[in-house]
């Protein structure tokens, strides 16, 4: 295919990666093709290819495995198009019994994560935290939140433990919340969850299992009192 790299934009090589991907009918926990393919396929550059690959793992579209590849995440578009069981489990669960499952199941993930983690992904996850705190509305910040315990997950290199997180993913997104009242349009600077993911980050690149463990389920019990007092 002709080399088009140098008349696309950022934002146009995203948009050909998201065609990409719809119209080659990717479906989510399917593996893109490798990097050399998708750059003859696109006909753009891997640098640009690469930039398109972080823009689109930054909005939730895709997630990267070290050394498995680059996979197609789920949004809550999908849901209908996957197994329902998720789905019909979220609709009987109520939030309370849902953040106790994810007191239950994540920090025995960001243990495995002190003990597994790669250098690529704790760069990913210091970069996510950035993000987090730059987002311009809770909508994006909420967005990388979801993107930053998906790459805890990722970080513990054990895909049975990457799929238990997926389907928990699944059953949180089909769970009826309700209406979150917001004070402000973003974060504020000392909103609680930002010194929590970091703590988190720093007991998983100290190699700490304990302390990961005791810093996920800290975030968690933070967020499940802000929703409902005690847990």
């Amino acid at each position: 295919m002709l080399n088009r790299d140098s008349f696309l934009s950022a934002g146009e090589a995203v948009t050909g990666l998201r065609e990409y991907i719809t119209s080659n009918g990717l479906k989510p926990g399917e593996r893109l093709p490798a990097e050399r393919a998708l750059t003859a396929e696109l006909g753009i550059t891997r640098s640009t290819l690469r930039k398109a690959l972080d823009a689109l793992e930054r909005d939730g579209r895709i997630w990267r495995h070290v050394g498995k590849g680059t996979f197609v995440a789920a949004s809550a578009d999908d849901l209908d198009k996957m197994t329902k069981s998720p789905v019909e489990l979220g609709k009987q669960l109520t939030p309370y019994r849902m953040m106790r499952a994810r007191l239950a199941i994540e920090p025995a993930i960001a243990r495995e994560a002190a003990i597994n983690a790669s250098g690529d992904v704790l760069a990913r996850l210091n970069a996510t935290i950035q993000r987090m705190r730059a987002a311009p509305n809770w909508q994006l910040y909420e967005t990388q939140d979801d993107v930053f315990h998906r790459e805890v997950a990722e970080a513990s290199d054990n895909l049975l433990l990457l799929s238990v997180f997926d389907q928990l993913n699944l059953v949180r997104r089909a769970v009826a919340w309700g209406a979150v009242k917001r004070q402000s349009v973003r974060p504020p600077a000392d909103h609680g969850s930002f010194a929590e993911h970091e703590e988190i980050v720093l007991s998983i690149t100290n190699r700490d299992p304990t302390a990961a463990h005791e810093a996920m389920r800290k975030h968690l019990r933070s967020v499940a009192e802000r929703l409902f007092g005690e847990i």
